[in-house]
């Protein structure tokens, strides 16, 4: 197997890949070359802010550079009439009263493809030239050892996945006590304001803790009872409504306070572990990575 142009970290900026960057600027993962951070143009603040926090503290300083690159802003484009929007997969309520959800495309355009763009003019090979065989970037990807199941293989020959969190045995817990210890244990979630997945923990932090970010996503979340603005403009609306909570109910009537299944068995866990009191604030799994959406099956790549 030829050698990698390249190694470049996979920064979701949630816990996981967070760590890898520590572990890396550390030395106890060599060769990174540079982390690529996907922007949607809607995360939350704090995850900007974050970003800017292990740039400067972590990444500059191990003379790693962080590339933001972005596919356009998601909210903004699902408002846009004028605008092909890939779908949230958001939860829709048909006519007959049944429930499903919309498909889930956000992933593959605002968080693989901005990445596959960068990987190919980083390797000197842009759209729509052909890259050479043995031609490729090593990629690292932030799944834990209790996530393994969604370790993948890249689907193109001039990316080649590695999991380097699998490979030391490391866990989301272990990942959250080292970035403890170096003073990161407040590393937030990686998602749009406005996910779909996100659980009544999720939303309670929000509305709580950010409320200028809260009355935003309640106001994406009346805009979209129809769709996206393109088919309804188009004269396809959808035939149904359209919620970014799962009770499909408006966001500000959505149950929000009642404390999930999911978050309730987080609360049983071992308080003295450190994974334990992590979820024990959001009691929902990671948000949005590239390569792996915790909370849906794993993306594909557009």
């Amino acid at each position: 197997m030829s050698a990698p142009a390249l190694r470049a970290l996979s920064l979701g900026a949630g816990v996981q890949s967070t760590c890898l960057l520590v572990l890396a600027a550390e030395g106890r993962l060599p060769g990174l070359d540079l982390a690529i951070f996907a922007d949607t143009g809607w995360e939350p603040r704090a995850v900007y802010d974050h970003l800017d926090r292990i740039e400067e503290e972590i990444a500059s300083r191990a003379g790693i550079p962080i590339l933001r690159v972005s596919a356009g802003n998601i909210r903004s484009d699902a408002l846009d009439p004028t605008k092909r929007f890939a779908s949230m997969p958001l939860h829709i309520l048909n006519q007959s009263g049944s429930e499903g959800m919309s498909r889930r495309q956000c992933t593959g355009q605002y968080k693989i493809r901005p990445i596959k763009e960068k990987v190919r003019e980083l390797l000197g090979y842009p759209y729509p030239q052909r890259i050479p065989a043995g031609v490729h970037v090593e990629q690292w990807i932030g799944i834990s050892v209790d996530e393994f199941t969604r370790a993948k293989d890249a689907d193109v020959a001039y990316m080649r996945n590695r999991f380097p969190l699998i490979e030391m045995g490391f866990s989301r817990s272990d990942c959250l006590r080292l970035l403890r210890s170096r003073g990161f244990g407040q590393t937030p979630k990686s998602s749009c304001l406005g996910c779909p997945y996100h659980g009544n923990a999720q939303w309670r932090a929000l509305r709580d803790g950010s409320p200028e970010e809260w009355q935003d996503a309640v106001e994406f979340d009346a805009a979209i009872r129809s769709g996206n603005a393109r088919a309804t403009a188009e004269g396809s609306p959808l035939l149904g409504q359209a919620f970014l909570h799962r009770s499909r109910r408006p966001l500000d009537q959505a149950p929000i306070d009642r404390v999930t299944a999911h978050e309730w068995a987080a609360r049983q866990g071992d308080v003295f572990d450190a994974v334990a009191d992590a979820e024990l604030e959001n009691g929902e799994p990671d948000g949005c990575s590239p390569w792996s959406c915790r909370s849906g099956a794993p993306a594909q790549a557009a």
